[in-house]
């Protein structure tokens, strides 16, 4: 099963200072962070502020390729999570034929902003992402955080500890923090 999720804005990882692209399910209360290029958040970052570069971006240039040889995006997938790497798919149709293609989830979802087509996670890679947060979950003071999950403390595939703090929640009428 696969859950219909929207970009909820780009942040700054404190520890890697890598971007990342947090995704909320648009029925629910589950965020999905994805660590994400400087290069790939700024394609994304270029269209959440509708900023037009004077001569086209990488994804422009697909889009436009896409629309001229007359097929549609229809949605993206993020199919997969494996050894911390996510996977996702661009699912188009051309020709009254169904096309995936595999993609880096930050470019298929740059790519999603400019068609605006819906973003889809399968469910299984919203379970198995230890960084998966469900708002409704999130520990009210500290001894809660301490006390919750202890065990996967060396499991921990960014290099960050448990301390890390998310905001508590994302403010609906702010897409995004990230600046170029």
């Amino acid at each position: 099963m696969e859950v219909e999720m929207r970009i909820r804005g780009l942040m700054v990882d404190p520890v890697s200072n890598m971007p990342i692209v947090v995704l909320k399910d648009v029925n629910g209360s589950s965020i999905l962070p994805i660590w994400v290029g400087v290069y790939e958040a700024n394609a994304i970052a270029l269209e959440i502020e509708k900023s037009a570069p004077q001569r086209p971006m990488t994804h422009d240039l697909l889009r436009n390729l896409i629309a001229q040889i007359g097929a549609t995006v229809d949605r993206i997938v993020v199919t997969d999570l494996i050894e911390n790497t996510f996977f996702a798919v661009i699912e188009m149709t051309h020709d009254g034929k169904r096309v995936v293609l595999d993609a880096r989830p930050s470019d298929a979802i740059a790519l999603a902003l400019r068609v605006d087509c819906p973003i889809f996670v399968n469910e299984e890679v919203i379970n198995s992402s230890r960084n998966t947060i469900a708002t409704s979950d999130i520990a009210e003071d500290e001894d809660d955080v301490e006390e919750e999950d202890d065990d996967d403390a060396d499991d921990d595939p960014f290099g960050e500890d448990d301390e890390a703090e998310w905001p508590d929640d994302f403010d609906d009428d702010v897409s995004s923090d990230y600046k170029m």
